[in-house]
């Protein structure tokens, strides 16, 4: 049989791991934040997940049809989650966001009417009114940093909330930690960057995945890499086949 509903004209990717608490409600929020955007896919990427993360989105899609669930054996990485969603997509926009429910998605619209500039191929979320000192001393220093080095106009890669063209993001040179680089390597391929306020809210339960020293050190060396990427490319190239 084949699939006779109409194709999505929006992906949502949700990177998860052992986020089962917080599916549910999540999910929810999701539908009634896209619905203007209907037809629209939610894509569930699960990180390798101990819990029953999975069940909880399998229990969902039971009343949802756009709902679909992409499982990783092992777990590989928030970017990597991200890109599987995006190389299984079906539409030509996606949006992100992290499955932990701080990331509210009642801001998915703005993002996506960000791309209706055709120059603009990444849409990129920046949080006011974080909560707690440490994350924001952690995340001024990061991107202060960041900011020095790459100078992509960008005060807030560490956002979830993201919307790009696919076929923009499929260009650039994939790594783990890509989704925090996307602005210096958009901007490289010659697009635009649109910058979108969001709320930052309190996890809704279970604890973070990710901490400051896991990935500090790592960090580093992508900065370094990226900056060489960027260094490399001198010039977009304008093609035009003559007929």
């Amino acid at each position: 049989m084949t699939d006779s509903s109409p194709a999505p004209r929006l992906s949502v990717v949700v990177p998860v791991k052992n986020e089962a608490l917080n599916v549910l409600l999540l999910v929810e929020e999701i539908e009634r934040a896209c619905a203007p955007l209907a037809p629209f896919e939610v894509i569930y990427v699960d990180d390798g997940s101990a819990d029953a993360t999975a069940e909880q989105v399998l229990s969902a899609r039971a009343t949802r049809s756009w709902l679909r669930l992409v499982r990783h054996e092992v777990g590989c990485g928030q970017s990597a989650a991200v890109r599987t969603g995006v190389l299984v997509a079906r539409a030509p926009i996606i949006a992100t966001l992290d499955g932990d429910g701080q990331n509210d998605p009642a801001f998915i619209p703005r993002l996506v009417a960000a791309l209706d500039d055709p120059q603009v191929a990444l849409a990129a979320g920046q949080r006011v009114g974080r909560k707690g000192a440490g994350k924001r001393w952690q995340s001024r220093i990061a991107n202060g940093i960041r900011a020095q080095v790459l100078k992509d106009g960008t005060r807030d890669t560490g956002c979830g909330l993201k919307a790009f063209r696919r076929d923009v993001y499929l260009r650039l040179p994939y790594f783990d930690a890509l989704h925090r680089f996307m602005p210096a390597l958009v901007k490289r391929e010659g697009f635009h960057i649109a910058h979108v306020d969001v709320v930052d809210r309190p996890r809704n339960a279970g604890h973070s995945n990710y901490g400051l020293f896991d990935r500090l050190w790592v960090g580093i060396l992508d900065l370094a890499g990226v900056w060489w990427l960027i260094r490399r490319r001198r010039r977009v190239p304008i093609a035009q086949e003559i007929v």
